[in-house]
């Protein structure tokens, strides 16, 4: 693997027996340590998403095979599993956050399982774990008004600020839904980097609002995740999910231009 490639793992939940609408997308806890264990046996060292990006807008070194390990939403396992293997390997991680779903004042219904709390949220912090934004309801962000894609990026940013006393720099499209108006909006509302999906390494050129994750889903084995966070065989093992990526995305951009015809019609 190049200096030039980093691979950025997303995780969502971490649990025994996950919500059916976020099994496929969990890890069980045993097998999040023995990915763990992997990381550190490969000699592999984690940075956050800000640090990377950092790095890479300033051309400052990163340690020898950098990491990412990120984690979408906020689920409670992320705490209660996550945590102490990530602690125990002296390792940090960034968790982006649907301040919505979230577990307190803010909650506006939809969690797919159950959530972090804001305490949680906080430990998190002291810890040494990133922060992230996610929205505030997870919406497809590129389906969006502006007026609403306003609010979504900067609520979510208003609440993580107000509960942890920083507000969040990093930010991952929800769903890896993101095109070049959203990412312009992420920029302008004062993220600093954003992270997309795309089973790809991350690479410097591909800008620090567009940065590439391999996704870790229940299915992944151990010798799967090995080779990925290698740089080895990933075009094979995200063959699937690119390809259905590809089309989607089109169908997307199809539904917004018709949309948006739509809107301007007299």
């Amino acid at each position: 693997m190049s200096s030039q490639a980093v691979p950025i793992l997303m995780y969502h939940a971490v649990a025994h027996a996950p919500a059916p609408a976020t099994r496929d997308l969990s890890v069980a806890p045993e097998a999040f340590a023995e990915q763990m264990d992997v990381l550190a046996a490969g000699g592999f060292t984690p940075v956050t998403t800000a640090r990377l990006a950092a790095a890479w807008r300033d051309g400052k070194p990163l340690p020898p095979k950098p990491v990412l390990i990120t984690f979408d939403d906020g689920y409670e396992g992320v705490h209660g599993h996550a945590l102490p293997v990530l602690a125990r390997h002296d390792f940090t991680a960034t968790v982006f956050v649907t301040t919505g779903w979230l577990r307190g004042a803010y909650d506006t219904g939809g969690a797919l399982d159950t959530m972090l709390d804001w305490q949680q949220v906080r430990a998190l912090a002291q810890a040494g774990i990133e922060i992230g934004g996610h929205s505030h309801t997870h919406p497809q962000l590129d389906q969006l008004a502006e007026d609403a894609l306003w609010f979504e990026l900067l609520r979510c940013r208003e609440i993580v600020g107000d509960e942890t006393g920083s507000r969040p720099d990093s930010f991952a499209y929800p769903y890896g839904y993101s095109d070049a108006s959203v990412r312009r909006l992420v920029r302008a509302s004062g993220y600093g980097q954003a992270l997309a999906v795309g089973n790809r390494l991350a690479r410097r050129p591909q800008g620090p609002y567009a940065l590439q994750r391999l996704t870790v889903r229940r299915g992944t084995t151990a010798e799967e995740f090995a080779r990925s966070v290698e740089g080895r065989g990933v075009a094979r093992t995200f063959a699937k999910d690119r390809a259905l990526t590809k089309g989607y995305s089109l169908v997307r951009r199809t539904r917004k231009l018709r949309r948006k015809a739509g809107l301007t019609r007299v």
